[in-house]
């Protein structure tokens, strides 16, 4: 399939140039089909009724077994949630945390999971300290960094597999090899790594992986998942608990946990979503398989990052070729990058301000075109004049 026959089936592509797959990604018309099918099944079968209630059972099985082949992954270790946010929390709270307990966290990582870490901080009198992985962006060694930042009585490390802010791609498998060689848990955000990465979740042996739908899988808004390894599970209680979650009797008594990651899906969902994150999903691999796809999102950062480059008034904060879709720049000029990004939006550019570091983030996914990038560009070269 060609990129422009590709682009096509994205109707949010029509009319705009858009950089913010890292944020959300734009729905393809076969998944809205998808979903709008789904919901028209569920209200002719009856919205509760045995069968649609066997519907469910199939798709939320169909679903974990898609997303588990992107992972690399049995599907009995994927539960359903709404979004990373989600995920990191089910893990976070999971814990049996005790007082005095040591929690190691980046200083890359999303405001949500800093205000979650921070309130165990508080109800469980935990210690929590931050390693600086921002400044080994261009040179020095995460993985010598989180080595350094462990203590003795370190249960937990959560970082990004692709740093939100940054961009940076970080070496998940030797990072996991140096915590679990003192017994420490990994917990991932992979908000910008699922569907961007090729992966294999099993021999990067990490424990937790929190990913969503929406973002660079382009599928819908409300659905994600969260990886549980085997070894993990055991230790990993539920705190968020529902009838999904749960083995009952014929007399509705409460027997303990379903098998597998499943213990964590707590209630009702918005079901059609399932079918519309798997058209979303078939579709990539239309255009081609993961190890196809990452290449073009490096071999177009590139491009972004070395026409970016070329202006005078921007300074990007890689100081090389981005690893991944994620390519943050700041001005030198003294403009503001809020805006620089509220003018872009008001000629159909779209990208995003970073607050920490403050900057302008651009994304860019297998399928956007260098015609793209030349217009951001051009219009960053001359937003100057409208600053003036």
């Amino acid at each position: 399939m060609t990129k422009d026959n590709h682009r096509q089936q994205f109707p949010a592509l029509a009319n705009k140039a858009y950089f913010n797959y890292g944020g959300q990604g734009p729905l393809p018309e076969p998944a809205l089909e998808a979903i709008y099918e789904a919901y028209k099944r569920v209200q002719l079968g009856g919205p509760f009724s045995g069968e649609v209630g066997a519907w469910v059972i199939q798709e939320a099985m169909l679903t974990r077994r898609a997303i588990a082949s992107e992972l690399t992954v049995p599907p009995e270790t994927i539960a359903l949630t709404e979004d990373v946010t989600v995920g990191c929390n089910i893990a976070l709270w999971g814990i049996d945390w005790k007082a005095g307990d040591h929690l190691l966290i980046s200083d890359c990582e999303h405001p949500g999971i800093v205000a979650s870490v921070m309130e165990l901080q508080r109800r469980f009198k935990i210690e929590v300290s931050i390693c600086p992985l921002v400044a080994t962006l261009n040179e020095g060694d995460p993985v010598a960094v989180i080595a350094d930042s462990l203590r003795p009585n370190t249960r937990l490390l959560v970082i990004s597999h692709i740093l939100w802010n940054t961009g940076q791609v970080l070496p998940l498998a030797e990072i996991v090899k140096v915590c679990h060689q003192t017994k420490v848990k990994v917990l991932v955000d992979a908000a910008q790594s699922v569907g961007v990465l090729p992966l294999n979740l099993i021999e990067s042996g990490v424990d937790f992986y929190a990913f969503t739908g929406h973002k660079w899988w382009c599928g819908p808004e409300g659905l994600g998942g969260l990886y549980v390894s085997a070894e993990a599970l055991a230790d990993l209680h539920p705190v968020f608990i529902g009838w999904r979650g749960i083995v009952t009797d014929a007399n509705a008594k409460v027997l303990g946990w379903k098998s597998g990651s499943q213990r964590y899906e707590i209630a009702t969902s918005a079901y059609p979503l399932y079918a519309g994150l798997r058209s979303a999903i078939a579709l990539q691999h239309e255009w081609g398989t993961i190890e196809e796809r990452y290449p073009e999102i490096c071999r177009l950062s590139k491009y972004l990052w070395e026409r970016l480059s070329e202006l005078p008034d921007v300074e990007c904060l890689r100081k090389s070729a981005p690893e991944a879709g994620l390519v943050s720049f700041r001005l030198t000029n003294g403009m503001p990058h809020k805006k620089l990004v509220d003018l872009l939006e008001k000629q159909g550019i779209m990208v995003r301000t970073i607050l920490n570091p403050d900057c302008v983030r651009a994304c860019v996914h297998y399928f956007t075109t260098e015609a793209e990038i030349d217009k951001l560009v051009g219009a960053i070269a001359i937003a100057k004049f409208s600053f003036e």
